[in-house]
């Protein structure tokens, strides 16, 4: 058996505008771009790459932004939500913060004595602001629009929307090495290793809800983290030999990753925790210039003439946004 994941390595997420993508990421949240890269399997569209100073697996919120995109649907076999990780007391902070710039967030609640708040991104995307009790060691991105000490650590956790938990929850228990700390009113939280951020997935049994559709404001797949290639072989041969259907191990350039679908229908990776986004370009620099994995590199100045321009909001740059809710 391999190694248990440690916890959450990456999310990605559907979006429509790249420019307002960033901006939403980078000026109301705070995070760095740290890879501008594009869809590898679709190069027509950016992927970009979120999170602290060096896009340490465990903080990355990343995004296909396909234009034009119609918006998706909330519900069963769906990453319903994508909860982010800050420093306890904040909350209020961001509540004052977010409503400067015009984004609606729900009320404050208490969750698995956990402190929540709620927003929606512009496309929709189903947001949670979590501060843990016994607080977040990752660093924060210091250079960021958001002070230190209030500012995002990472991923906190996702919630998984299920028509029935049980085959998930054997696929987290048995398998991944996942247990089950906390039951109420049809939500079962489940961590790994130490339960901290960043470890945790909740999954709720909604049983009478619509099946989901992924699409513009949506989850498109989460990603766990892998330890290294010979983990990540381990990884492959126990999903297969437990009757998974498994992609071979893609090389994402900084990162190598295998997919499957667990048995309720979300889209699992197992990601690698290196080389990381240093491989082409300095920390300084990250998320700077457009970057390809060589076998694009070919396609280059056809690559760029299909990607609209894409600039990252400076310190005084007016940015303000009208987000959905509910």
């Amino acid at each position: 058996m391999p190694t248990a994941s440690t916890g959450l390595h990456h999310i990605t997420a559907i979006a429509t505008d790249p420019q307002r993508n960033v901006d939403f990421y980078q000026t109301a949240l705070g995070l760095r771009l740290v890879k501008k890269t594009v869809n590898f399997d679709s190069p027509d569209t950016y992927h970009l790459y979120f999170g602290n100073e060096s896009g340490e697996p465990g903080t990355l919120v990343t995004f296909f932004p396909w234009p034009g995109t119609p918006p998706g649907r909330r519900g069963t076999g769906q990453t319903t939500t994508v909860a982010l990780s800050v420093p306890e007391g904040s909350l209020g902070w961001w509540r004052n913060h977010l409503s400067a710039l015009g984004v609606e967030t729900g009320e404050p609640v208490t969750r698995s004595g956990e402190e929540v708040l709620t927003v929606r991104d512009p496309d929709g995307l189903m947001l949670e602001v979590a501060a843990h009790p016994t607080g977040d060691s990752r660093p924060a991105w210091e250079d960021g629009t958001v002070p230190v000490e209030h500012a995002i650590r990472g991923l906190h956790s996702v919630t998984l929307t299920e028509a029935g938990y049980e085959h998930t929850a054997t696929l987290l228990t048995e398998t991944m090495g996942f247990r089950c700390v906390d039951e109420a009113d049809g939500r079962f939280g489940f961590v790994t290793g130490d339960g901290g951020p960043g470890a945790r997935v909740d999954v709720v049994c909604a049983p009478e809800s619509p099946r989901g559709l992924v699409a513009a404001g949506t989850v498109h797949h989460i990603a766990f983290r892998v330890a290294d290639d010979d983990q990540q072989q381990r990884w492959r041969e126990t999903l297969v030999d437990k009757g998974f259907n498994v992609t071979p191990i893609l090389d994402r350039k900084y990162f190598h990753s295998i997919y499957f679908r667990e048995p309720g229908g979300v889209l699992f990776e197992m990601a690698t925790d290196q080389p990381g986004f240093t491989v082409d370009e300095p920390l300084l620099e990250l998320g700077r210039a457009l970057k390809l994995p060589p076998w694009l590199e070919p396609d280059r100045a056809t690559i760029e003439r299909a990607l609209p321009d894409l600039r990252s909001p400076g310190p005084d740059d007016p940015v303000t946004f009208d987000t959905p809710q509910s």
